[in-house]
């Protein structure tokens, strides 16, 4: 399998957000913010990471009977981890992130990677899946945290950014605003993604092809 294609995959073809329509819930709650958009997605980042590397490595013991729960125990353990880390050293993310941190055992993202790629591929090869997976949910939580505070709320980060602080829209920092942008960011990655299908001409491409009665040498005759 081509390593590069799985990293890029979960970055821009089959982004776990913007593509694959993942994770809705941590996405519209925590991107009020950007600072806590970074905190959700290098918690995410770092449980997706170390729970494909641990279920890959342990794939051939896993009974099949419980693999969905010997995976959500694993998850589960990376978790608490990220909790402690981010109680000890970002207490004010940790409070910014309340229960949704926790609700990242069961995010779909992270057990649909571990069922779909970790628990099939080796443990290389499922490392790289879980960073590109982790960048894209990463990079789709900024992207909609950044146009939210900076135009719903003036400042950047925290920050305030003097010349649209008078000028912004508080609307975009409520609910109603992040399903707004999430709308905008998925459109404009359906604009840029999706290919045109080529036309085609002649019999081959026509779809009343098997009605019309006419072969290909009268339709070039004609």
């Amino acid at each position: 399998m081509n390593k590069m294609k799985t990293l890029l995959n979960g970055i821009l073809k089959e982004n776990p957000v913007l593509v694959l329509l993942l994770g809705t819930c941590p996405t519209l709650a925590v991107t009020a913010d950007a600072k806590s958009a970074l905190g959700m997605g290098a918690a995410a980042f770092f449980v997706l990471v170390g729970s494909n590397l641990v279920i890959s490595l342990l794939r051939n013991i896993i009974p099949d009977k419980v693999r969905i729960p010997s995976y959500i125990v694993i998850i589960a353990g990376f978790v608490t981890i990220v909790e402690m880390l981010m109680h000890a050293f970002f207490p004010s993310i940790y409070e910014a992130l309340g229960v949704f941190l926790s609700l990242i055992v069961v995010n779909c993202i992270i057990l649909g990677r571990a069922e779909m790629f970790a628990s099939k591929n080796k443990v290389v090869e499922s490392i790289i899946d879980g960073v590109g997976m982790g960048i894209g949910f990463l990079f789709a939580l900024l992207a909609m945290a950044v146009i939210r505070e900076v135009f719903g709320a003036g400042s950047f980060f925290g920050m305030e950014i003097p010349f649209l602080k008078d000028y912004c829209f508080p609307i975009l920092t409520s609910a109603p605003g992040g399903f707004f942008v999430f709308g905008l960011l998925i459109a404009a990655v359906n604009k840029f993604s999706t290919r045109k299908p080529k036309k085609e001409f002649g019999c081959e491409g026509c779809p009343s092809a098997a009605t019309c009665g006419k072969t290909k040498c009268e339709k070039e005759a004609e």
